[in-house]
């Protein structure tokens, strides 16, 4: 069976209601690597509720997340399926503890042809209790080999471009060998994170890390390197998973500041893979 285009466009998961607290912020915090410098001050006050604890601003892509499309209805074979991109817009920052309402949904599928990838677009809105917009995660996944079911939509949207000069700030940040153990308990409990035999299935000789992940140490390098770790200045940031990271990778964020545009990319320094590229942030003054 192939994948269902019309079955999955008919998803509607139904609203998902989110606690987090102090704790949760940690634990997403230590998932993409913050407090490896224990006494930079900038990272102790997203792991250490005694600095006044903040809470990290990409953590809105674990909040409401409505898990993987598992179902085998939707055809879709999840040993082939690997993160595309991400983006997240915060309409406002993020409180340390809040109550939020999580509002999925399945915007389309993109069709690159028989042998290629299916490529499906999710968007989640969280909401305050009052109604009031907090964050939008957009995302896409690339169900692997599983093109060709004769969707009507064939390319997506260009990314933003990234700059061809060299870049004027580069942030290198370490990540521990067991980091993708840590960030699966954000809740992607996906076993090619975390099984050695799920991951040779998939292609990969080891466990890698969540494409969610490294997008989070990208935003850290962001914040560190051009935001004075001020999370409310974070007004949105997107990238696209171009490789693989593996966990105990050190990441290099390639910088380029444009005002409120900051253009980045990063790699590994170990293999010098471009592992996100078209990475866009935009800042608040």
């Amino acid at each position: 069976m192939g994948l269902n285009y019309e079955r999955i466009m008919a998803y509607r998961p139904a609203d998902i209601t989110v606690n987090y607290g102090e704790r949760d912020c940690i634990i997403y915090a230590l998932g993409i690597g913050l407090g490896m410098n224990p006494v930079d001050p900038g990272e102790l006050k997203f792991v250490y509720e005694r600095f006044g604890l903040a809470a990290f601003p990409t953590m809105a892509v674990v909040l409401g997340w409505p898990g993987r499309m598992t179902d085998a209805a939707f055809g879709i074979d999840e040993k082939l399926v690997v993160a595309g991109d991400i983006k997240v817009v915060l309409h406002r920052p993020l409180a340390a503890e809040a109550r939020l309402i999580s509002r999925p949904r399945v915007r389309e599928v993109i069709d690159k042809g028989p042998g290629n990838a299916a490529i499906v677009l999710n968007t989640r809105d969280l909401l305050a209790e009052d109604g009031t917009l907090v964050a939008t995660v957009d995302s896409s996944t690339f169900a692997r080999k599983q093109g060709g079911f004769g969707g009507n939509v064939t390319e997506t949207p260009p990314p933003p471009a990234v700059p061809q000069t060299p870049p004027p700030i580069v942030c290198d940040l370490p990540t521990p060998p067991n980091l993708a153990l840590i960030y699966r308990l954000t809740g992607d409990e996906n076993p090619l994170h975390a099984d050695p035999e799920r991951a040779k299935v998939a292609g990969f000789d080891r466990p890698i890390l969540h494409g969610a992940a490294s997008f989070g140490v990208a935003a850290h390098a962001i914040l560190r390197s051009v935001a004075d770790y001020r999370p409310e200045r974070l007004a949105s940031i997107e990238a696209r998973f171009s490789k693989p990271v593996f966990p105990g990778d050190t990441i290099r964020t390639e910088i380029w500041p444009q005002g409120e545009r900051v253009a980045f990319q990063c790699r590994t320094l170990s293999r010098n893979d471009i592992v996100l590229s078209n990475g866009l942030a935009t800042l608040r003054a």
